[in-house]
C-alpha cells in the first residue's frame, strides 16, 4: 500500500528502546501486532470485561472482542486515509492491556489504593505492560515495541508521570499531538465502545429503545431501519441500527479528517505532531451527537443500580485484595513474591500489588478473592 506522506511508517519511525534487526517479511509495525497478539497480556483480555462481569453472560463484550472491534474500525479508516493499517492494529489490540479485572469499576478502586504512592492509570499500566512486564524475549524487558506503537498506547497520561517517560511523554508537556495513527485508534476506540455497549444495554436490559428515542445518533438511524423493514424482527432492527450508527460515525470521522488535513496542509508526520489539536476528528454536529451519546450512558445505563451494584463489588473485592497483600507480601504468588522485600519503598512495594491485581481477569481476581478469605474455599 501507498502511504500518504504524513503517515507513520518503517522510514520515519522512531524505532525501538533496544536496537533489534528488521524483520526480512513484514514490517516492523506488523511484527509490533504479531508480538502482542502472543502476549500474555492479550490472551488476559478474554476474561475481562467492559461494563458488565465476566461470569453474567457468555455474549457481553470482553476486552478481547472489544479490541478486536476497534482493530477492525480503525483499519477501514486508516485505509481511507492512506495511514498505516498495521500501526492501527497494534495500538487498537494493545490500548486496553493494562485494564483492571472488574472494568471501569475495577480501576477506579485501584487508582483510590494507590493514591498516597502514585495513583494508577490504565493507560500508563499498558504501557508498563508492553515496556516492563511481558517476560517472553532473551534481549530485552517487554515487547520492545516501536514508538510509534507505545505512543498510541499512551492515550492519557498525568504531566507529572509525562516527566518519567522522556520522549515519550513530551506532547503531554508541550501540548502536541501522537501521529495520526494514535489520534484515529483512540477515537476507533470510542465508536467501538459507545455502540457495543447500547448493544449489550439493551441485551441485558439496562437501558430499552424507548430511552434511546431521546439520542438523535439512535433516533435517527432506528427511524430509518423501521420505515424500509416495517416488519423486521426487533433483535435485527437493533442490529441494523447500530451497523448504521458505526458506518454513519466512520464516514463522518473520514470526511471531516481528510477535508482538514488537506486544508492545513499537512504533509508530514512532524507537522502532524507539531499542531496543537488533533487532526482526526468528527464534524461539530457529530461531536454533538456523539456527546449526547455519552451522556445517556453515562446517566442512563452505568449508573444504573444494577452497574452501581457490580461497581460496588468489585471495589470491595479489589481493596480486600490491595490491602491483604500489602499486609504481608508472603501472601503473593512466588514471582511476584520475589520483586519485592521488607526493604523496598512503599511505592516499589505498592507497584508489584497493582501489578498482580491489573493482570486479573475477572474470575481470577473472585476466585483470589475466595481463597483469601473464605474459610470453605482452599488456598
Amino acid at each position: 500500500m501507498n502511504f500518504a506522506s504524513y503517515a507513520a511508517c518503517d522510514e520515519n519511525s522512531r524505532g525501538r528502546k533496544y536496537d533489534e534487526p528488521s524483520p526480512a517479511h513484514r514490517s516492523n509495525f506488523q511484527r509490533d501486532r504479531d508480538r502482542i497478539i502472543h502476549s500474555a497480556a492479550f490472551r488476559r483480555l478474554e476474561y475481562k470485561t467492559q461494563v458488565f462481569v465476566n461470569h453474567e453472560g457468555d455474549l457481553f463484550r470482553t476486552r478481547l472482542t472489544h479490541s478486536i472491534e476497534v482493530a477492525q474500525i480503525g483499519r477501514s479508516i486508516a485505509r481511507a486515509l492512506s495511514l498505516n493499517e498495521d500501526l492501527v492494529e497494534a495500538i487498537a489490540l494493545a490500548h486496553d492491556l493494562g485494564h483492571t479485572p472488574f472494568g471501569h469499576a475495577g480501576q477506579d478502586a485501584l487508582n483510590k489504593c494507590m493514591q498516597k504512592v502514585g495513583g494508577f492509570e490504565h493507560n500508563l499500566q499498558s504501557l508498563r505492560v508492553v515496556d516492563v512486564l511481558e517476560e517472553r524475549y532473551a534481549d530485552f524487558p517487554g515487547l520492545n515495541l516501536m514508538f510509534e506503537t507505545r505512543e498510541g498506547i499512551l492515550k492519557h497520561c498525568s504531566v507529572k508521570n509525562a516527566r518519567n517517560l522522556g520522549q515519550l511523554g513530551e506532547r503531554f508537556i508541550d501540548k502536541t499531538q501522537p501521529g495520526l495513527e494514535a489520534q484515529l485508534t483512540n477515537l476507533a476506540d470510542e465508536i467501538a465502545y459507545n455502540n457495543h455497549d447500547v448493544d449489550d444495554g439493551l441485551r441485558y436490559g439496562l437501558i430499552d429503545v424507548k430511552q434511546l428515542q431521546d439520542v438523535p445518533l439512535f433516533a435517527n438511524q432506528y427511524q430509518k431501519v423501521l420505515k424500509k423493514y416495517p416488519d423486521l424482527n426487533p433483535r435485527r432492527v437493533i442490529h441494523e441500527t447500530i451497523r448504521r450508527m458505526v458506518n454513519e460515525m466512520v464516514v463522518d470521522l473520514i470526511e471531516t479528517s481528510r477535508a482538514s488535513i488537506a486544508q492545513l496542509g499537512i504533509d508530514s508526520i512532524d507537522k502532524v505532531r507539531d499542531h496543537n489539536t488533533a487532526l482526526i476528528s468528527y464534524s461539530e454536529s457529530m461531536q454533538e451527537q456523539t456527546q449526547a451519546m455519552k451522556r445517556f450512558l453515562r446517566e442512563s445505563m452505568y449508573h444504573h443500580y444494577r452497574v452501581k451494584r457490580m461497581t460496588a463489588k468489585s471495589t470491595l473485592i479489589l481493596t480486600a485484595l490491595f490491602e491483604v497483600f500489602m499486609g504481608d507480601f508472603q501472601l503473593l504468588p512466588p514471582q511476584y513474591r520475589q520483586k519485592t522485600s521488607a526493604s523496598d519503598s512503599e511505592v516499589d512495594q505498592a507497584r508489584v500489588v497493582a501489578d498482580y491485581i491489573a493482570g486479573m481477569t475477572d474470575r481470577y481476581a473472585l476466585a483470589e478473592h475466595g481463597r483469601l478469605f473464605a474459610p470453605d474455599q482452599p488456598s
